[in-house]
């Protein structure tokens, strides 16, 4: 009998949106959105484990006012070219217009060795086709072309978020049109709003895959995935398939909520494949879904099946090992 679960969840609690990085330098880097959306913070730890008591580091905060003045979601960081990069959303104001948030993507730049040391430069948003609600960006390279995809309201389609690509002529700047990969079609994507988002990207076994969320921030949110082969042309929407159903989703056996919003990592000694995401231990909520702060960081090892594709399971229970 093996234990293919090796951590305890939650791994960090009231963060959400998590992003975990492994550096060559052995450490685990950690990010997400803190309840108050005020402020990017920083952690790290030689293991997944030990992110909860590893001391947080105040990166950046919001202004009073502006472009990046309220609700500062979903931070990511990245390794590229040799320097840091923290990717997040933020907005002029909390209120929304015709349902819809007033994000846009930014993007900070760091130099050091540690990024929990040194400064962090604004290099500013992320322009796009429109100006309109954007979030949730990610980095990914393959066969030496930059990539960035991000989720976006295109004024022409009904609907929250469509995920889009495009490659890069830098960390900040995209190239060439956006294309768009998914849109909300299927009944599970649609719950609440239509919602495609939190995009996070794994090579494997031939394929590039990226998951993605969908449907309301509340025990309807869920995973999906697209998949495109390797070799493909990654701009063409044609080189990507979705799978029908959803891969991770809620399950009240195991009194998890809402799994989303996820990013990639390996195991210590880097023999597993881990999948950090988001889920909340209760399925009623008082309120906007968005405010209340007990979406937990979680950690779960993961496997592949027979054809190559990940098959992540069910969310574990909270606060024990799961044997098989």
């Amino acid at each position: 009998m093996s234990i293919k679960q090796e951590y305890i969840n939650p791994i960090v609690e009231q963060r959400a949106d998590p992003w975990v990085y492994k550096h060559m330098d052995g450490f685990y880097y950690f990010t997400a959105s803190v309840p108050e959306y005020d402020r990017i913070e920083l952690r790290r730890s030689k293991t997944i484990q030990g992110l909860d008591e590893a001391t947080p580091v105040v990166a950046w905060r919001k202004y009073e006012t502006g472009p990046m003045s309220a609700n500062i979601w979903a931070p990511e960081i990245h390794y590229i070219d040799g320097k840091w990069y923290i990717y997040f959303a933020a907005a002029r104001t909390t209120e929304t217009n015709n349902g819809l948030f007033d994000h846009r993507m930014f993007v900070l730049e760091n130099e050091s060795e540690n990024p929990l040391e040194g400064n962090w430069v604004e290099k500013g948003q992320i322009k796009t086709k429109w100006e309109s609600f954007a979030l949730d960006a990610t980095h990914f390279e393959h066969n030496g072309v930059k990539y960035l995809v991000w989720p976006q309201k295109d004024p022409e389609i009904v609907g929250n978020s469509n995920l889009y690509i495009a490659a890069m002529e830098n960390p900040w700047t995209i190239q060439g049109e956006p294309v768009m990969i998914t849109t909300p079609e299927y009944e599970w994507e649609k719950i609440g709003f239509l919602v495609n988002e939190g995009p996070a990207v794994l090579k494997r076994n031939g394929k590039i895959f990226i998951t993605f969320s969908a449907s309301a921030t509340d025990y309807n949110y869920c995973m999906g995935l697209l998949t495109a082969d390797e070799s493909s042309n990654l701009l063409d929407p044609q080189s990507w398939a979705k799978h029908p159903e959803p891969v991770f989703q809620t399950n009240e056996e195991t009194g998890q909520y809402g799994p989303g919003h996820n990013s990639f990592t390996v195991s210590e000694d880097g023999t597993q494949d881990v999948l950090i995401y988001h889920a909340r231990n209760y399925k009623e909520i008082e309120g906007d879904p968005l405010y209340d702060p007990n979406r937990h960081t979680r950690a779960q090892v993961f496997t592949w099946d027979e054809n190559g594709y990940p098959h992540f399971g069910v969310p574990v229970p909270d606060g024990k090992l799961v044997k098989n």
